[in-house]
């Protein structure tokens, strides 16, 4: 199964990410990040269907609500992708 881990901020900048992204009509789900895709001591991604990502990619930019990173995951690994 193919997603992608979009890097938040902080948790709270990841709880607000998510609400716009639930209001668009899009699933998502907040989680601390894999150890070795940060140096940051508790990051958080949000996780989302590949299928998504262009219209959470439009809807977070509306907010002013931009990720810090943005990776796939596909194959049991991960690898980092342009915003």
């Amino acid at each position: 199964m193919e997603y992608y881990l979009m890097l938040a901020r902080s948790v709270t900048y990841a709880q607000r990410m998510q609400r716009v992204l639930l209001r668009s009509g899009l699933r998502c789900q907040i989680a601390r990040a894999p150890r070795d895709l940060t140096d940051r001591g508790c990051a958080y991604v949000l996780r989302v269907a590949a299928p998504d990502l262009s219209q959470a990619l439009i809807a977070l930019h509306r907010e002013s609500l931009d990720p810090v990173q943005i990776f796939l995951y596909q194959h049991g690994y991960y690898q980092e992708v342009g915003i």
